[in-house]
């Protein structure tokens, strides 16, 4: 098989796996209402389904994101993909709401393991200078996904049940699993048995980081619901405490979960502040704007869709675009216009009353659509190229971790503000500020990318940041 062919079946399966996450998260948020009535749960069981899931992927991700740097990404992949599908079959056979619970669970599980993998295997596939487009072509699936998700789940749950909606992930899963298992794709480098003990598993360093990030994401899911409860605060404290002593494990120990050349870079963490800002302010608008649609305007939940409908548009046809853009002009200048996109979108947004047209709708969504398909490509560029291949994994997962927690802290955020304020017009301008710190962030990204070539074949990205020496 040609290397040509295997690039393309490595983009195949990270498409595939990334597109199944994606769509499993919007088909079900359609399918509960019903399942909460077939399976005579209460409220707080069904949103369980959600927060158990979102809690297993969280806490994770950065630790399969080592296994597949350790093991490989494509075991890990093949790995995460069939289980994601297994489990999506057994809860659709699940008798009652305590099994769904716990096979969501699972099914996060194996998300965690799926997601890093996705971005780690094309990172062993392509060099540097040419990871852009396979990059955009993902975010421009995972944008279709989404947009696609509401209106298929509608249609499953409608004709079919809320059952379907999870057997709709067993047919993608099934043969994207069997692929990664029978064919040889592009992996990164085995490390010599000399350095083994570098790569040994950091088993200390992921119960603490995983600890933080589950603090973290409960507090967050149940702040809206609950206030400042005792449990609540609790929660902040303890993953203020775990996260010290992570940080602390992390400089002491030499097998680190996040390798020093990781956990020390400016230019990863500005692009996942980054990720987590536009995120974050997405979503919370995407909160806010759906109940003004509904309760304000009067709109029902199709017609509510078809007035964001630009927004989904313009993450898959900006996705291309952005890989285009950042080789030309820089991961800096794409970034910080992408975000001033989004920040013009969210206060466009924000001028919204009961005379607001479609027009000023579609175009406020239409902005947000092109600023976030854009920074997510180009930043998610950005902390895959400038791992090296054999942290690719933890790169991988680290960007999955902003980009599930943003949507997390958005949401939680605009709830508190609007329970506050009780005006969407204030909640849009906070969400405004967040995505403009993303804008800020971006002044430390790499001015440009220019990959070197090495005498073995090997590429290297040399990245320019502000004001520093080629790193």
């Amino acid at each position: 098989m040609t290397s040509m062919r295997r690039r393309r079946l490595t983009l195949a399966g990270s498409i595939t796996g990334a597109a199944i996450v994606a769509l499993d998260g919007t088909v079900l948020t359609v399918a509960q209402p019903t399942l909460q009535r077939d399976l005579h749960a209460s409220f707080v069981q069904v949103q369980w389904t959600s927060t158990g899931y979102l809690i297993a992927v969280a806490g994770l991700l950065v630790f399969a994101g080592r296994l597949g740097d350790r093991y490989g990404h494509q075991k890990v992949f093949a790995t995460g993909i069939l289980g994601f599908g297994a489990a999506s079959a057994a809860i659709g056979l699940a008798p009652g709401v305590g099994w769904v619970i716990g096979l969501r669970v699972a099914q996060g599980v194996f998300g965690a393991l799926l997601q890093p993998a996705t971005l780690g295997m094309l990172r062993a596939a392509y060099p540097p200078d040419r990871l852009g487009m396979p990059l955009a072509l993902r975010t421009s699936a995972i944008g279709l996904a989404a947009a696609a998700g509401p209106v298929v789940g509608g249609a499953l749950v409608a004709h079919l049940g809320w059952r379907a909606v999870f057997f709709l992930n067993v047919a993608p899963a099934v043969p994207a699993g069997l692929l990664a298992l029978t064919v040889r794709l592009p992996e990164a480098t085995p490390q010599a048995p000399g350095r083994a003990a570098v790569t040994r598993l950091d088993l200390p360093g992921a119960g603490l980081l995983a600890l933080t990030l589950v603090c973290l994401v409960h507090t967050l899911v149940a702040l809206p619901e609950s206030g400042w409860t005792t449990t609540v605060v609790l929660g902040p404290v303890a993953a203020a405490v775990a996260g010290a002593a992570f940080i602390r494990h992390e400089r002491r120990t030499t097998s680190p979960l996040i390798p020093p050349s990781v956990l020390g870079s400016s230019t990863i963490a500005a692009a996942l502040a980054i990720l987590l800002s536009a995120s974050a302010a997405l979503f919370g608008t995407l909160f806010v704007a759906t109940y003004f649609l509904q309760d304000v305007l009067g709109l029902d939940p199709l017609q509510c869709g078809l007035r964001v409908l630009p927004l989904a548009v313009m993450m898959v046809l900006s996705a291309p675009a952005a890989a285009v853009l950042q080789r030309r002009y820089g991961p800096r200048r794409t970034s910080a216009a992408a975000m001033a996109l989004v920040t013009a979108g969210i206060l466009l947004l924000a001028q919204l009353d009961r005379s607001s047209t479609a027009l000023t709708i579609g175009t406020g969504c239409l902005l947000l659509g092109a600023g976030f398909g854009t920074v997510m490509v180009t930043a998610t560029a950005v902390i895959v190229r400038h791992a090296s291949v054999g942290e690719a994994g933890v790169a991988g997962g680290l960007q999955q971790t902003a980009m599930n927690i943003g949507p997390t802290l958005g949401v939680a955020t605009a709830t508190m503000l609007t329970g506050l304020t009780a005006t969407t017009s204030r909640t849009l301008m906070v969400l405004s500020v967040i995505a403009a710190l993303g804008a800020l962030a971006a002044r430390k990204l790499p001015s440009h990318v220019r990959p070197r070539r090495t005498g073995r074949g090997r590429y290297v990205a040399e990245q320019q940041p502000r004001g520093s020496a080629v790193q």
